[in-house]
Protein backbone atom coordinates (compact mmCIF):
# COMPACT_ATOMS: atom_id res chain seq x y z
CA UNK A 1 0.00 0.00 0.00
CA UNK A 2 1.02 3.62 -0.51
CA UNK A 3 0.51 6.55 1.84
CA UNK A 4 1.92 10.04 2.04
CA UNK A 5 3.96 11.21 5.02
CA UNK A 6 5.15 14.83 5.10
CA UNK A 7 4.65 15.07 1.35
CA UNK A 8 6.66 11.91 0.66
CA UNK A 9 5.01 8.85 -0.89
CA UNK A 10 5.79 5.90 1.38
CA UNK A 11 5.31 2.19 0.76
CA UNK A 12 3.97 0.16 3.68
CA UNK A 13 2.93 -3.44 4.21
CA UNK A 14 -0.35 -4.55 5.75
CA UNK A 15 -0.33 -4.31 9.54
CA UNK A 16 2.33 -1.59 9.68
CA UNK A 17 1.69 1.38 11.94
CA UNK A 18 2.23 4.97 10.85
CA UNK A 19 5.31 5.05 13.07
CA UNK A 20 6.81 1.97 11.41
CA UNK A 21 6.02 3.24 7.92
CA UNK A 22 7.64 6.59 8.72
CA UNK A 23 10.72 4.88 10.13
CA UNK A 24 11.07 2.75 6.98
CA UNK A 25 11.03 5.96 4.96
CA UNK A 26 13.65 7.63 7.15
CA UNK A 27 11.15 9.97 8.82
CA UNK A 28 11.71 10.21 12.57
CA UNK A 29 8.77 10.54 14.96
CA UNK A 30 9.64 11.01 18.65
CA UNK A 31 8.54 8.35 21.14
CA UNK A 32 9.08 7.73 24.84
CA UNK A 33 6.80 4.80 25.74
CA UNK A 34 7.05 2.83 22.49
CA UNK A 35 9.13 -0.37 22.27
CA UNK A 36 9.24 -2.23 18.97
CA UNK A 37 7.40 -5.52 19.32
CA UNK A 38 6.81 -4.99 23.06
CA UNK A 39 4.66 -1.95 23.76
CA UNK A 40 2.61 0.44 21.66
CA UNK A 41 0.23 1.70 24.33
CA UNK A 42 0.67 5.33 23.27
CA UNK A 43 0.65 6.58 26.85
CA UNK A 44 3.31 9.27 26.45
CA UNK A 45 1.44 10.95 23.53
CA UNK A 46 4.70 12.25 22.10
CA UNK A 47 4.23 10.52 18.73
CA UNK A 48 1.10 12.54 17.90
CA UNK A 49 0.57 13.18 14.18
CA UNK A 50 -2.13 14.72 12.00
CA UNK A 51 -4.01 12.59 9.48
CA UNK A 52 -5.95 14.29 6.72
CA UNK A 53 -9.70 13.90 7.25
CA UNK A 54 -9.45 13.40 11.03
CA UNK A 55 -10.25 16.19 13.48
CA UNK A 56 -8.09 14.88 16.28
CA UNK A 57 -4.42 14.02 16.30
CA UNK A 58 -3.55 10.35 16.77
CA UNK A 59 -0.60 8.42 18.18
CA UNK A 60 1.55 7.10 15.36
CA UNK A 61 2.77 4.08 17.35
CA UNK A 62 -0.62 2.33 17.37
CA UNK A 63 -2.42 3.82 14.37
CA UNK A 64 -2.43 1.41 11.43
CA UNK A 65 -1.19 2.74 8.11
CA UNK A 66 -3.82 2.60 5.38
CA UNK A 67 -3.89 3.02 1.62
CA UNK A 68 -4.03 6.67 0.55
CA UNK A 69 -3.53 8.01 4.08
CA UNK A 70 -2.00 11.51 4.22
CA UNK A 71 0.04 12.09 7.37
CA UNK A 72 1.71 15.22 8.70
CA UNK A 73 4.30 14.64 11.42
CA UNK A 74 5.66 18.17 11.83
CA UNK A 75 2.85 20.68 11.37
CA UNK A 76 2.64 23.68 13.69
CA UNK A 77 -0.26 22.01 15.51
CA UNK A 78 1.70 18.78 16.01
CA UNK A 79 4.84 20.54 17.20
CA UNK A 80 2.88 22.63 19.67
CA UNK A 81 1.12 19.52 21.02
CA UNK A 82 4.40 17.67 21.50
CA UNK A 83 5.88 20.65 23.30
CA UNK A 84 2.89 20.68 25.63
CA UNK A 85 3.32 16.94 26.26
CA UNK A 86 6.96 17.50 27.23
CA UNK A 87 6.00 20.38 29.53
CA UNK A 88 3.41 18.17 31.24
CA UNK A 89 5.95 15.39 31.69
CA UNK A 90 8.41 17.85 33.19
CA UNK A 91 5.79 19.02 35.68
CA UNK A 92 6.13 15.69 37.51
CA UNK A 93 9.80 15.14 36.81
CA UNK A 94 12.79 16.00 39.01
CA UNK A 95 15.02 18.59 37.37
CA UNK A 96 18.43 17.61 38.77
CA UNK A 97 19.71 16.76 35.29
CA UNK A 98 23.36 17.64 35.97
CA UNK A 99 23.70 15.03 38.73
CA UNK A 100 21.33 12.47 37.20
CA UNK A 101 22.80 9.14 36.06
CA UNK A 102 20.77 9.49 32.86
CA UNK A 103 22.33 12.82 31.91
CA UNK A 104 23.28 12.57 28.25
CA UNK A 105 21.23 9.45 27.54
CA UNK A 106 17.83 10.56 28.92
CA UNK A 107 15.43 10.68 25.99
CA UNK A 108 13.18 13.14 27.80
CA UNK A 109 16.15 15.48 28.16
CA UNK A 110 17.09 15.09 24.50
CA UNK A 111 13.54 15.76 23.27
CA UNK A 112 13.20 18.78 25.54
CA UNK A 113 16.36 20.15 23.94
CA UNK A 114 14.98 19.44 20.46
CA UNK A 115 11.67 21.17 21.17
CA UNK A 116 13.09 24.08 23.15
CA UNK A 117 11.48 23.13 26.45
CA UNK A 118 13.49 24.48 29.39
CA UNK A 119 10.86 24.93 32.11
CA UNK A 120 7.26 23.88 32.59
CA UNK A 121 4.33 26.24 33.21
CA UNK A 122 2.42 23.39 34.84
CA UNK A 123 3.46 23.48 38.47
CA UNK A 124 0.64 21.53 40.15
CA UNK A 125 2.37 18.25 39.42
CA UNK A 126 5.36 19.31 41.53
CA UNK A 127 3.48 18.23 44.65
CA UNK A 128 4.23 14.57 43.89
CA UNK A 129 8.00 15.06 43.93
CA UNK A 130 10.17 14.21 46.92
CA UNK A 131 9.42 10.49 47.02
CA UNK A 132 12.09 8.18 48.42
CA UNK A 133 14.58 6.55 46.06
CA UNK A 134 14.54 2.74 46.11
CA UNK A 135 18.25 1.98 46.31
CA UNK A 136 18.99 -1.21 48.30
CA UNK A 137 19.67 -3.42 45.29
CA UNK A 138 23.40 -4.01 44.61
CA UNK A 139 23.12 -3.22 40.89
CA UNK A 140 19.87 -1.34 40.29
CA UNK A 141 18.26 1.84 41.58
CA UNK A 142 14.82 3.41 41.08
CA UNK A 143 14.00 7.08 41.58
CA UNK A 144 10.22 7.59 41.32
CA UNK A 145 10.72 11.34 41.03
CA UNK A 146 12.17 10.84 37.55
CA UNK A 147 9.63 8.27 36.37
CA UNK A 148 7.31 9.34 33.52
CA UNK A 149 5.13 6.19 33.81
CA UNK A 150 5.84 5.13 30.25
CA UNK A 151 5.55 1.48 31.40
CA UNK A 152 8.55 0.37 29.34
CA UNK A 153 10.05 -1.34 32.40
CA UNK A 154 6.75 -3.03 33.26
CA UNK A 155 6.26 -4.30 29.71
CA UNK A 156 9.87 -5.46 29.39
CA UNK A 157 9.86 -7.30 32.71
CA UNK A 158 6.49 -8.90 31.98
CA UNK A 159 6.47 -9.61 28.24
CA UNK A 160 10.16 -9.95 27.40
CA UNK A 161 12.03 -11.11 30.50
CA UNK A 162 8.95 -12.93 31.74
CA UNK A 163 9.38 -12.19 35.45
CA UNK A 164 6.58 -9.68 36.17
CA UNK A 165 8.67 -8.31 39.03
CA UNK A 166 7.90 -4.66 38.20
CA UNK A 167 4.27 -3.73 38.61
CA UNK A 168 1.98 -0.71 38.56
CA UNK A 169 -0.19 0.62 41.36
CA UNK A 170 -2.28 3.63 42.23
CA UNK A 171 -2.03 6.31 44.88
CA UNK A 172 -5.36 8.05 44.58
CA UNK A 173 -5.46 9.44 41.05
CA UNK A 174 -1.73 9.00 40.57
CA UNK A 175 -0.06 5.97 39.00
CA UNK A 176 3.04 4.53 40.61
CA UNK A 177 5.62 2.04 39.39
CA UNK A 178 6.63 -0.55 41.98
CA UNK A 179 10.26 -1.50 41.36
CA UNK A 180 11.55 -4.34 43.60
CA UNK A 181 14.85 -2.76 44.57
CA UNK A 182 14.16 -2.10 48.24
CA UNK A 183 15.43 -3.90 51.34
CA UNK A 184 13.53 -7.07 50.35
CA UNK A 185 15.04 -7.23 46.85
CA UNK A 186 16.26 -10.83 47.42
CA UNK A 187 12.76 -12.06 48.19
CA UNK A 188 10.93 -11.07 45.01
CA UNK A 189 10.81 -12.29 41.41
CA UNK A 190 13.53 -9.95 40.14
CA UNK A 191 16.51 -11.70 38.53
CA UNK A 192 18.66 -8.54 38.51
CA UNK A 193 19.01 -8.74 34.72
CA UNK A 194 18.87 -4.94 34.34
CA UNK A 195 16.83 -5.03 31.13
CA UNK A 196 14.40 -2.61 32.78
CA UNK A 197 17.18 -0.09 33.34
CA UNK A 198 18.39 -0.31 29.75
CA UNK A 199 14.91 0.31 28.41
CA UNK A 200 14.09 3.22 30.76
CA UNK A 201 13.98 6.47 28.73
CA UNK A 202 14.93 8.68 31.71
CA UNK A 203 17.16 8.36 34.77
CA UNK A 204 14.44 6.74 36.86
CA UNK A 205 15.70 3.16 36.52
CA UNK A 206 19.46 2.90 36.29
CA UNK A 207 22.38 0.57 36.79
CA UNK A 208 24.34 2.01 39.71
CA UNK A 209 27.52 1.81 37.62
CA UNK A 210 26.18 4.70 35.54
CA UNK A 211 27.08 7.03 38.39
CA UNK A 212 30.76 6.53 37.56
CA UNK A 213 30.69 7.94 34.03
CA UNK A 214 28.88 10.08 31.50
CA UNK A 215 28.31 8.98 27.90
CA UNK A 216 30.51 11.70 26.40
CA UNK A 217 33.45 10.34 28.40
CA UNK A 218 33.18 6.86 26.91
CA UNK A 219 33.47 4.78 23.77
CA UNK A 220 31.75 1.51 22.87
CA UNK A 221 33.17 -1.79 21.71
CA UNK A 222 30.88 -4.52 20.34
CA UNK A 223 31.64 -8.02 21.62
CA UNK A 224 30.05 -11.34 22.55
CA UNK A 225 29.08 -12.21 26.11
CA UNK A 226 31.55 -14.75 27.57
CA UNK A 227 29.14 -16.51 29.92
CA UNK A 228 27.48 -19.16 27.77
CA UNK A 229 27.13 -20.39 24.21
CA UNK A 230 24.00 -18.38 23.36
CA UNK A 231 26.21 -15.68 21.84
CA UNK A 232 24.46 -12.56 23.16
CA UNK A 233 25.87 -9.40 21.63
CA UNK A 234 26.85 -6.60 23.97
CA UNK A 235 28.51 -3.20 23.90
CA UNK A 236 31.32 -2.71 26.39
CA UNK A 237 31.47 0.88 27.63
CA UNK A 238 35.05 2.06 27.95
CA UNK A 239 36.29 5.02 29.99
CA UNK A 240 40.00 5.88 30.04
CA UNK A 241 40.91 2.48 28.64
CA UNK A 242 38.91 0.50 31.23
CA UNK A 243 35.55 -1.25 30.99
CA UNK A 244 33.05 0.54 33.24
CA UNK A 245 29.74 -0.90 32.04
CA UNK A 246 28.04 -2.91 29.32
CA UNK A 247 24.70 -2.85 27.49
CA UNK A 248 22.84 -5.42 25.47
CA UNK A 249 23.16 -4.95 21.71
CA UNK A 250 20.73 -6.00 19.00
CA UNK A 251 22.24 -9.40 18.27
CA UNK A 252 20.32 -12.21 16.55
CA UNK A 253 20.02 -14.24 19.76
CA UNK A 254 19.35 -11.52 22.34
CA UNK A 255 17.91 -8.38 20.68
CA UNK A 256 19.24 -5.91 23.30
CA UNK A 257 18.58 -8.23 26.26
CA UNK A 258 21.11 -9.62 28.73
CA UNK A 259 20.91 -11.84 31.80
CA UNK A 260 22.40 -10.79 35.15
CA UNK A 261 25.66 -12.64 34.38
CA UNK A 262 26.07 -10.92 31.04
CA UNK A 263 25.26 -7.46 32.33
CA UNK A 264 26.85 -7.52 35.78
CA UNK A 265 29.36 -10.37 35.76
CA UNK A 266 31.07 -10.28 32.41
CA UNK A 267 33.79 -7.65 32.66
CA UNK A 268 34.96 -6.85 36.21
CA UNK A 269 37.53 -9.63 36.06
CA UNK A 270 39.26 -8.08 33.04
CA UNK A 271 41.23 -5.63 35.20
CA UNK A 272 41.26 -7.70 38.39
CA UNK A 273 44.71 -7.61 40.05
CA UNK A 274 44.66 -11.41 40.54
CA UNK A 275 43.93 -12.19 36.92
CA UNK A 276 46.45 -14.57 35.32
CA UNK A 277 47.61 -12.90 32.11
CA UNK A 278 50.36 -15.30 30.97
CA UNK A 279 50.84 -19.09 30.83
CA UNK A 280 52.51 -20.51 33.93
CA UNK A 281 54.44 -23.77 34.17
CA UNK A 282 55.55 -25.25 37.49
CA UNK A 283 59.25 -25.58 38.06
CA UNK A 284 59.45 -28.96 39.83
CA UNK A 285 62.78 -28.09 41.42
CA UNK A 286 61.53 -24.96 43.15
CA UNK A 287 57.83 -25.83 43.30
CA UNK A 288 57.00 -22.38 41.91
CA UNK A 289 55.04 -21.48 38.77
CA UNK A 290 57.10 -19.61 36.19
CA UNK A 291 55.92 -17.51 33.27
CA UNK A 292 56.48 -19.00 29.81
CA UNK A 293 55.42 -18.13 26.26
CA UNK A 294 52.22 -19.46 24.73
CA UNK A 295 54.24 -21.61 22.30
CA UNK A 296 56.15 -23.20 25.18
CA UNK A 297 52.98 -23.85 27.16
CA UNK A 298 51.04 -25.35 24.27
CA UNK A 299 53.98 -27.51 23.18
CA UNK A 300 54.30 -28.88 26.72
CA UNK A 301 50.58 -29.68 26.94
CA UNK A 302 50.60 -31.37 23.52
CA UNK A 303 53.70 -33.39 24.45
CA UNK A 304 52.14 -34.63 27.71
CA UNK A 305 48.80 -35.54 26.08
CA UNK A 306 50.57 -37.38 23.27
CA UNK A 307 52.67 -39.35 25.75
CA UNK A 308 49.59 -40.41 27.70
CA UNK A 309 47.77 -41.43 24.52
CA UNK A 310 50.73 -43.44 23.19
CA UNK A 311 51.34 -45.16 26.53
CA UNK A 312 47.80 -45.90 27.73
CA UNK A 313 45.63 -45.42 24.64
CA UNK A 314 43.08 -42.78 23.73
CA UNK A 315 40.56 -43.97 26.30
CA UNK A 316 42.86 -42.59 29.01
CA UNK A 317 42.09 -39.07 27.79
CA UNK A 318 38.91 -36.98 27.74
CA UNK A 319 37.85 -33.49 26.73
CA UNK A 320 35.40 -31.47 28.80
CA UNK A 321 34.18 -28.27 27.19
CA UNK A 322 33.38 -25.15 29.17
CA UNK A 323 29.74 -24.07 29.02
CA UNK A 324 30.93 -20.50 28.56
CA UNK A 325 32.58 -21.37 25.26
CA UNK A 326 30.81 -20.56 22.03
CA UNK A 327 29.48 -23.41 19.88
CA UNK A 328 32.38 -23.15 17.45
CA UNK A 329 34.96 -23.59 20.22
CA UNK A 330 33.07 -26.54 21.67
CA UNK A 331 32.96 -28.15 18.23
CA UNK A 332 36.71 -27.73 17.80
CA UNK A 333 37.38 -29.33 21.20
CA UNK A 334 35.36 -32.46 20.47
CA UNK A 335 37.00 -32.65 17.05
CA UNK A 336 40.44 -32.54 18.67
CA UNK A 337 39.47 -35.19 21.23
CA UNK A 338 38.26 -37.57 18.52
CA UNK A 339 41.04 -37.00 15.98
CA UNK A 340 44.10 -36.20 18.10
CA UNK A 341 43.31 -37.99 21.37
CA UNK A 342 41.72 -40.99 19.57
CA UNK A 343 38.95 -40.87 22.17
CA UNK A 344 35.17 -40.56 22.28
CA UNK A 345 35.29 -39.24 25.86
CA UNK A 346 34.02 -35.71 25.30
CA UNK A 347 31.30 -33.72 27.04
CA UNK A 348 30.10 -30.24 27.92
CA UNK A 349 28.99 -28.94 31.31
CA UNK A 350 26.03 -26.96 29.98
CA UNK A 351 23.08 -28.66 31.63
CA UNK A 352 20.37 -26.03 31.67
Amino acid sequence: MLLTIDGKVVKATKGMTVLQAAKEAGIQIPTLCYLEGVSNIGSCRLCLVEIEGMDIMVTACNTEAKEGMVVNTCSERVMKARKTVLELLLSEHASDCFSCEGNGTCQLQLYCNDYGVEITPYTEGRQVLGRKKVDDHPFLSYDPNKCIHCQRCVMTCSHVTGRKAITMGNAGGYTLIHAPFGADWKENLCESCGNCAQTCPTGALVEKRQREYRPWQTERVRTTCPHCAVGCQMDLIIKNGKIVDCEGADGPSNHNLLCVKGRSGSFDFVDHPERIRHPLVKNWKTGQFEQVSWDEALSLVAEKFTAIRDTYGGEALAGFACSRACNEDVYMLQKMVRTAFHSNNTDNCARV
